[in-house]
């Protein structure tokens, strides 16, 4: 039986405009208490244009955007074509459960990059542009009623550094009880 790969890079990405996908780069640098250089969303306050108009001033807690590949294999199943950087995430992953991660997980992604996991992303119906249905696909009711969002999670740069495709992902639960991820 061979062993599953560890956790690591598939792609990264980065938009310097308020675009709904990103385009894929060779390498992206992490900011601590910023996010990804050059990208929108970067800062230590809200860039999501939405979080802006509401108040300004609230601290960022969706500086890095992380989806798992496994996803994307997923949504194909379900006729929905979805490629790294196209539903606007930074860093594609594989071999790490993102969704099943605690509050307050660090990830060490490559050499010097340290990130610490705020929540799941809440995404907006801009999803059906890329793809008619695809929302649907990510965000909805299981049969026990409660919301299940597949679109990946958010997170803050504690330690910067660059990060590459094939970086290896380490996953460091926090002290304590587990505590589920909830949208932020």
């Amino acid at each position: 039986m061979t062993e599953p790969l560890p956790g690591h890079v598939v792609a990264v990405a980065r938009d310097d405009a308020h675009r709904f996908s990103k385009p894929a780069r060779e390498s992206i640098t992490l900011i601590a208490g910023v996010g990804v250089e050059g990208d929108a969303h970067a800062g230590a306050t809200v860039q999501h244009l939405s979080r802006i108009k509401r108040d300004p001033s609230t601290p960022n807690l969706r500086q890095v955007h992380l989806i798992h590949a496994e996803l994307f294999d997923d949504m194909a199943d379900r006729g929905h074509a979805v490629t790294p950087g196209a539903l606007g995430e930074n860093i594609t992953t594989a071999g790490i459960d993102l969704l099943g991660l605690s509050r307050g997980t660090r990830l060490e992604l490559g050499e010097d990059a340290v990130i610490e996991i705020t929540g799941l992303r809440n995404p907006c119906a801009q999803i059906n542009g890329l793809s008619e249905g695809l929302m649907k696909e990510l965000v909805h009711v299981d049969d026990t009623g409660a919301t299940v969002r597949l679109a990946g999670v958010m997170s803050v740069v504690l330690t910067g550094g660059i990060v590459r495709p094939g970086d290896r992902i380490r996953a460091l639960p926090p002290a304590g009880r587990f505590e589920p991820l909830q949208p932020v």
